[in-house]
């Protein structure tokens, strides 16, 4: 891979034709309409030029059509319409999504009978042995009760089926599953990992590390399919006006990048990807960069995800006090602290950009106490530290995030769909603490906004209407859940576009729409810093552009 280039010089020969009457530099198009540019100088023109990838000046109409040329082609956004910098999702699991848009769907079933009706139907079209993978469901859709391999094994006796809970922490095997795995009654427990029995028996659900004991038996998709699945991915997101996205380490493979790379080599990319590795490959990693470069504007690599506790949704996060619902289980750590501590100084030491997921109350704390320690072992440097969802917070940690400078990538659809249950589980004190928006901006926290697909939609439009509104998905909080958390129309926007950019040290090249930056816009049906923000889930994305080209039109 080449090394991640510059624009300066581009830049450079952009400012000095803008300071001309008659600049040299042509544009190949200009876009006109209502333009909210992410620049907080500048935040609102009506046109840019762009040259080939890049942006080559914003302005007004009349500042910016003299960069027209006999071959310059316009591009005219509605009167309704806004034209906003390509959203940045910083937290996605995008092959594997890429593999779920083809598998069995299961996140909207609202009964057992459904659930069982859904996997017939589509083992009833698999050939024999064929692994059935994906699934997406929620019991909390049906009051809760958790499915059991029984539901199931006499309508998948030929397939092993092993489908995920939304959030991926808890799977259900079939008992063809269990048997491929060799998984039976006598396998014992594993640490950070729950295999739940009852009466003695197998459920066939396994959580968290349990996972391990089947996904290490799932055959490995050929490259074909892996490529399929990218190819889907990248569609769908281009759908909703994604420009850039952060893959996350994914199930079937560690990183995926021989997946990028060959599309990447193949000139197949039409989303920028910024790809993480396992926080224990953290030397393989560093081997790589120092051997090939980190990459350039299309693929680019240089960050390492790790684990300390599990989901809400599963009872596997780690709080300070027992669950509500559940009081002799407070959550577990899925990764020992002193193995977590040693893994993010090495990592840190080795200048790679380190990822963890937290969710409960204590394994927050206790991740921001590790990335201040390492932060004082290791020295100052512009290391931007990530806690992934930072979903429960404890109010004394607010300030924290600012004070250490760790980006909470926080993924706001989960808070109007977690918010219909999530008080059941820990209670209505500590869901004051519950993807905490507000109080982390108001604490001056660089808040990134990604969506977690495949868990959940990979929607900006969804994720801003649910950070503005918080009215869950069920539409029992009209007002808002957790109301004080709200933030604006243009906050939102900005944790998905110029704070989503930093927060994978893009900054300079994307993430807002100046001069010198890439030509990553998206073109939205209405304007949705107008519009009743109950609406804004319903706004469609008209036109997706990378580097200046269409890569999604809605016809």
């Amino acid at each position: 891979m080449k090394k991640i280039s510059s624009h300066w010089y581009f830049a450079a020969l952009i400012v000095f034709a803008a300071c001309t009457n008659k600049p040299e530099v042509k544009a190949d198009t200009i876009v006109k309409g209502r333009i909210w540019t992410g620049n907080s100088s500048r935040p609102w023109v009506e046109a840019l030029a762009i040259s080939a990838d890049t942006i080559l000046a914003v302005g007004t109409f009349d500042e910016i059509k003299v960069y027209s040329g006999d071959s310059t082609k316009l591009i005219e956004a509605g009167d309704d319409e806004l034209i906003t910098p390509g959203f940045i999702d910083c937290h996605t699991h995008f092959i594997d999504g890429g593999f779920k848009i083809a598998s069995v769907q299961l996140r909207d079933v609202k009964t057992p009978e459904e659930f069982i009706r859904r996997i017939a139907e589509f083992a009833a079209k698999q050939k024999p042995g064929t692994w059935i993978l994906g699934g997406n469901w929620d019991h909390q859709n049906w009051g809760g009760q958790l499915p059991e391999r029984s539901w199931i094994d006499s309508v998948s006796p030929d397939n092993p089926v092993w489908i995920n809970r939304l959030d991926g922490h808890m799977l259900l095997a079939n008992t063809a599953a269990l048997k491929s795995a060799g998984v039976t009654e006598n396998t014992r427990d594993i640490s950070g990992g729950s295999i739940i029995r009852k009466n003695g028996k197998l459920t066939g659900l396994l959580k968290d590390n349990a996972k391990e004991l089947v996904e290490k038996y799932v055959p490995a998709p050929s490259d074909e399919q892996n490529d399929e699945a990218l190819a889907a991915a990248m569609n769908y997101v281009s759908s909703n006006g994604v420009t850039s996205i952060v893959s996350m380490t994914g199930t079937t493979q560690s990183d995926y990048f021989d997946v990028y790379e060959r599309a990447h080599n193949q000139k197949k990319l039409i989303t920028r990807v910024y790809a993480a590795s396992m926080l224990d490959d953290w030397a393989k990693l560093s081997g790589r960069i120092k051997k090939s470069g980190k990459g350039d504007q299309w693929f680019s690599i240089g960050a390492l995800k790790g684990f300390v506790d599990g989901s809400l949704g599963s009872h596997t996060a780690a709080f300070k006090y027992p669950y509500s619902d559940a009081p002799a289980d407070s959550g577990f750590f899925v990764t020992d602290t002193s193995l977590l501590y040693s893994l993010v100084r090495s990592a840190d030491s080795a200048g790679l950009q380190v990822f963890v997921h937290a969710i409960g109350d204590r394994s927050i704390n206790a991740l921001l106490n590790i990335f201040e320690r390492v932060e004082k072992e290791n020295g100052p440097r512009d290391r931007r530290f990530r806690m992934e969802h930072a979903q429960h917070i404890d109010p004394a940690d607010y300030s924290r995030f600012a004070e250490l400078q760790v980006i909470p990538s926080m993924q706001p659809y989960h808070a109007i769909d977690d918010g219909r249950w999530a008080e059941k589980f820990i209670g209505h004190q500590r869901a004051q603490g519950t993807y905490a928006f507000r109080s982390l901006l108001d604490a001056k926290a660089a808040l990134a906004f990604g969506s977690d697909w495949f868990v959940a939609p990979a929607s900006p439009m969804e994720g801003i209407y649910a950070a503005v509104t918080r009215r869950t998905i069920d539409d029992k909080n009209p007002d808002g859940w957790i109301p004080e958390q709200k933030i604006t129309v243009e906050e939102a926007l900005k944790a998905y576009t110029s704070s989503a950019a930093f927060a994978i040290f893009q900054e300079k090249t994307r993430g807002s729409l100046e001069v010198g930056k890439l030509a990553d816009f998206v073109i939205l049906e209405k304007d949705i810093t107008k519009i009743n923000p109950v609406d804004i889930r319903y706004v469609k994305v008209m036109k997706t552009f990378v580097g200046g080209k269409v890569v999604y039109a809605n016809n």
